[in-house]
């Protein structure tokens, strides 16, 4: 005989656990009773409840995170916000480095403002004659920048482990053989041994320090990181490759038998032409149109030979420059219908979206009318 909920035999009612008063409530007849808290925990701590305990604890230890020997990991509220935030300030660093947009260009043109100083202070260095004071102060600004691209430097290669291909310190080490870092290093090092032999008295005094400071020319290299203009320019080499080797491969054999002809007709009366290699000097700044002079044909038939290879030689040499300024003119005008379509990408998927919806929904209402108007 079923119980009721005071525990009397012959209720016919059906108890039920509702979500809301955690208390029992008989379906049937309509009466709602409230268990207290204690009544609850006595029924938990009954022995028929230990299954359900042990099947809530189940559930929740399968819903935290367990380490690798199955155990259950706890983190506190402090440490899981000062992780949030280390990481939002890494992932921060790294796109105003990598990626800048907005207001990140105005640390990129102060960079570019410094490498264009210090490239004008290397060509003013190569003077023998230069102020003393004014050696000092390019010292000092050269030690600025030191600081400065060494802080930028160490905060790459650590902002760098936001991505997950560079976390840990092999994936550092990976990040800084890339060739832009590579440059950076080379750069820094050259930058600290010209300031600190400046600083003993001995700026540039050695022919060595002199071709070390050359090496910071590379940081004009650098100025464009992402490689925008190489791969443009790889890019507009590639797509038009068997053009550019057929003028190169004529233009080359011309080259060859114009100085093979010359040289054998100005061998014998003008001592400029006394090799083939000189003859190959004189091709190659007569077809490239640089036309030095320092050697020229003397006699008729040299002249006459020079002038048609010149003309059919020029043609083919001067083919490269078009076939590259027309790709880049196709290259420019695709990645503008690239950035067209990808504006009106969105907009094309959500009227998509909208369209297929409105279609289910007609063809939903129309079979709903058919099976009214059946039945």
């Amino acid at each position: 005989m079923p119980r009721n909920h005071s525990g009397d035999e012959g209720g016919t009612g059906l108890w039920m656990k509702t979500s809301q008063h955690y208390g029992m409530k008989d379906v049937e007849a309509g009466r709602g009773t409230m268990n207290s808290a204690r009544t609850v925990d006595s029924l938990l701590s009954a022995p028929g409840s230990t299954g359900a305990g042990d099947s809530e604890n189940q559930r929740r230890k399968q819903g935290a995170r367990l380490s690798l020997l199955g155990k259950p990991l706890t983190y506190s509220a402090q440490s899981g916000r000062r992780n949030a935030r280390y990481r939002k300030l890494q992932n921060y660093l790294y796109n105003v480095l990598e990626r800048p947009r907005t207001w990140a260009f105005v640390y990129h043109a102060f960079f570019h403002y410094g490498s264009a100083m210090l490239f004008s202070q290397i060509s003013l260095l190569t003077f023998s004659v230069f102020p003393t004071i004014l050696v000092c102060v390019f010292v000092l600004q050269e030690f600025v920048m030191i600081v400065v691209f060494g802080l930028e430097y160490i905060i790459r290669i650590w902002s760098a482990g936001c991505c997950c291909r560079y976390r840990g310190w092999q994936g550092r080490l990976r990040f800084a053989r890339k060739p832009f870092c590579v440059i950076d290093i080379i750069v820094l090092i050259a930058s600290i041994a010209v300031v600190s032999a400046g600083s003993q008295g001995n700026i540039f005094a050695t022919s060595a320090l002199r071709s070390l400071r050359f090496l910071q020319i590379l940081r004009m290299v650098r100025m464009d990181r992402r490689g925008g203009t190489w791969k443009l320019l790889g890019s507009v080499v590639y797509a038009h490759s068997k053009e550019l080797v057929t003028a190169w491969y004529i233009g080359f054999l011309v080259l060859i038998f114009s100085s093979f002809l010359v040289y054998l007709v100005e061998k014998e009366f003008n001592k400029q032409f006394a090799t083939y290699a000189d003859a190959l000097w004189w091709g190659t700044i007569t077809l490239t149109t640089i036309g030095y002079g320092d050697k020229t044909p003397q006699t008729w038939t040299g002249r006459l030979l020079s002038a048609g290879f010149a003309l059919l030689g020029i043609s083919f040499f001067a083919l490269p420059a078009g076939i590259l300024g027309s790709g880049f003119a196709l290259k420019v005008q695709e990645q503008h219908r690239q950035k067209h379509f990808e504006k009106r990408r969105n907009p094309a998927a959500s009227l998509i979206q909208v369209s297929s919806s409105y279609l289910k929904i007609s063809i939903s209402q129309t079979f709903r009318t058919q099976h009214i108007l059946l039945h």
